[in-house]
């Protein structure tokens, strides 16, 4: 299940955080785009929340917000590179949250929408079945053009994140 990780990890009676209850169909395979949103999360430490419109996995073809943690937020300079940590999958609902998770929750503090808006000409490079780079368009108001992320050998859902 798409969804699992990040259901375990919240109590949905205490954070205002969207269940999730939709199957997302927005993501188009054939043209590679879909949406994206950047959310400033002032939890422990400020970061921001990079996700992206896009399947699960490759053969269920279930939308889920595939999301990454970036310490600095989006590079928005050519070259570079910053941090990202691939997190758990979010629901598509989560496109649009915005609002304060309280004290004591998984990610406890105050979410806002930084930017949000669409991504086009999508690709992956897969090496021994697994994904090792992405590359996109992003149609944002702030974010605009081509972006790059690899993942690094460091640690666990390391990855660099870079405009083009």
């Amino acid at each position: 299940m798409a969804l699992e990780k990040y259901h375990k990890k919240r109590k949905f009676d205490k954070t205002p955080e969207p269940k999730g209850n939709r199957r997302g169909v927005i993501y188009d395979a054939r043209t590679g785009t879909g949406r994206f949103v950047v959310q400033e999360h002032h939890a422990s430490h400020l970061h921001y929340d990079f996700r992206l419109e896009l399947p699960e996995d490759w053969e269920s073809g279930s939308i889920v917000l595939k999301s990454w943690a970036v310490p600095k937020g989006v590079p928005t300079e050519k070259e570079i590179k910053h941090l990202a940590i691939q997190t758990e999958d979010h629901p598509v609902e989560y496109i649009s949250f915005k609002g304060i998770i309280p004290e004591g929750n998984y990610g406890a503090g105050t979410v806002k929408i930084w930017d949000k808006g669409k991504f086009k000409n999508f690709k992956l490079q897969i090496l021994n079945f697994k994904v090792k780079m992405l590359e996109f368009t992003l149609v944002g108001k702030k974010l605009k053009g081509d972006f790059v992320m690899v993942k690094t050998g460091y640690a666990k859902g390391s990855w660099l994140m870079f405009k083009k």
